[in-house]
């Protein structure tokens, strides 16, 4: 129990409030929107599995990939791994498990989910190396969440389309824009390590105004797919919440303080997935 526990801490499974909201929120509303009725419990329950085991396998990827990065840099040296506290085989035998869950999952949904499920395992795999290239890494890390909308859309409707791709832009977006703001606090130690962020290339001012712009656009994308997807006045109303939320996130932080980053990252962050989806549920019904 004490590994769990530990594996657990290490993949920071509450972070999953980011994604898995998204990735009901595209199950449901594109059975609704593509097969005009609501997805059915089997589908829903293998879409949370495929997103807890692709979701475990990215991150502790992400944790074996960078365990050298992460010995060196002081906020992250307590990680599993440095630490000590988890073997880089014991962390694979959890990466193949969760592998193994996902595909398990993709099979039970339908054959254009099996199809799909090496460009996801390649986006997953890929972001942890981006930072060594590129500081376009949060875009790729958007991308991997962004799967998870998409994921579910084609779970319940085994077709990919201009909706289902708009939402997938969308949260990408999202979340490329709170990985900026995540990454400042890292930005000295990217410099001198040789590693490439948004706030290391452009540095901390820059950075956050970038960061500002792509969630500009994110909400420019909910608006869109209020109009495409036939929303109505409910997910416009949670829209408008949304923006707001990111409105105060932006608040919390500038490139002289950044004391409430983990406020504005973590919190805020997984309010609006939360709000968003609920938003969107209560449409749905309503309507």
């Amino acid at each position: 129990m004490n590994k769990l526990k530990i594996i657990l801490e290490m993949i920071k499974f509450e972070h999953t409030i980011f994604a898995l909201p998204f990735a009901y929120m595209g199950a449901i509303l594109g059975s609704i929107v593509v097969n005009g009725t609501w997805p059915t419990f089997s589908q829903l329950f293998w879409t949370t599995l495929a997103m807890v085991g692709a979701r475990s396998a990215a991150m502790a990827l992400n944790r074996t990939i960078d365990r050298v990065i992460d010995g060196k840099n002081p906020r992250t040296a307590i990680r599993a791994i440095p630490a000590g506290l988890l073997s880089v085989k014991e962390v694979n035998v959890f990466i193949v498990a969760s592998f193994a869950l996902l595909f398990i999952a993709a099979f039970q949904l339908n054959m254009l989910a099996v199809k799909l499920l090496p460009i996801a395992v390649f986006v997953l795999v890929l972001y942890s190396y981006t930072k060594r290239f590129t500081w376009t890494c949060h875009l790729v890390l958007g991308a991997a969440i962004g799967l998870a909308p998409l994921g579910g859309w084609v779970a319940t409707t085994g077709q990919v389309d201009a909706v289902s791709l708009l939402l997938f832009v969308t949260v990408a977006l999202w979340t490329a824009g709170f990985d900026v703001i995540y990454a400042c606090q890292d930005t000295d130690f990217d410099k001198t390590h040789g590693l490439f962020s948004i706030p290391s290339h452009f540095g901390l001012a820059k950075a956050l105004k970038i960061a500002r712009w792509l969630h500009v656009v994110t909400v420019i994308g909910f608006i869109a797919l209020y109009f495409i997807a036939g929303l109505n006045v409910w997910f416009a109303l949670g829209v408008l919440v949304a923006a707001a939320i990111l409105i105060y996130e932006h608040s919390l932080v500038s490139p002289t303080d950044l004391s409430k980053l983990n406020t504005a990252f973590f919190t805020m962050n997984g309010v609006l997935s939360v709000v968003v989806f609920v938003f969107t549920m209560i449409d749905l019904v309503i309507s």
